[in-house]
């Protein structure tokens, strides 16, 4: 994880402009378009983005996350237009909000999707001081530590590739514990340090079995070449 800022503005118009642009830093390059129909749904900001975020790598891209965003909920029907895809882009979004009652709410809509782009979004949460979103979290990925799940391989892969990023939700979620809820916990069953033990299970898991992948394709038998 780097430390990043959004670009910030007090026009409206480059504001909106600066959230689309910093929208598409957020998600896969593939999914531009998509993201560009989430942004023109999206109501304007009611002020300038904060500059805090989080940078993560997914499938070798570096995506650039936002800490919060001071965004109106969308219309009913901005929303029932959109595609699967552009919703779980929304929701990945307004799970950023700065109210945690919409944080909550729409963090809830992405926790069942396996979409490696998606895994971020959940994971920054994790680090959340809001106890009640962590154990959303936590009853929400149940076959995190499930081999041969999609949950298990695609929070395994993230663990296992950004483990940068793991220390620094581990750092928060230690603080957090410290500061509000060591008295109704002790640290080891705090629900964000169990996520992130079953985390670090999971990559685990992945690391080893690309270690077996790796090492089978060596040993494999080689074609002799010639007569």
């Amino acid at each position: 994880m780097i430390p990043g800022a959004w670009p910030v503005s007090d026009d409206i118009d480059d504001r909106t402009a600066s959230v689309e642009s910093a929208l598409l830093a957020a998600f896969p390059a593939r999914l531009a378009e998509d993201v560009r129909t989430v942004a023109r749904a999206l109501p304007p900001a009611y002020r300038p983005p904060y500059t805090h975020c989080d940078i993560v790598r997914v499938d070798r891209e570096r995506l650039t996350i936002p800490h919060r965003l001071p965004l109106p909920e969308p219309s009913d029907d901005a929303v029932r237009g959109l595609s699967a895809t552009q919703a779980r882009i929304l929701h990945c979004l307004y799970s950023r909000h700065d109210d945690g009652y919409v944080r909550q709410r729409h963090l809830r809509r992405i926790l069942p999707a396996t979409d490696p782009w998606v895994v971020p979004y959940v994971v920054e949460l994790v680090g959340e001081y809001v106890v009640d979103i962590v154990i959303d979290i936590r009853r929400g990925l149940t076959d995190v530590v499930t081999v041969r799940t999609a949950q298990h391989e695609v929070y395994g892969r993230f663990a296992a590739t950004d483990s940068a990023f793991l220390h620094v939700i581990g750092q928060r979620v230690t603080s957090y514990w410290h500061r509000y809820y060591r008295n109704r916990y002790p640290r080891r069953y705090y629900p964000g340090r169990v996520i992130l033990d079953e985390l670090d299970e999971a990559a685990d898991a992945y690391r080893a079995a690309l270690d077996e992948a790796i090492r089978c394709y060596r040993s494999r038998p080689r074609a002799r070449v010639g007569g």
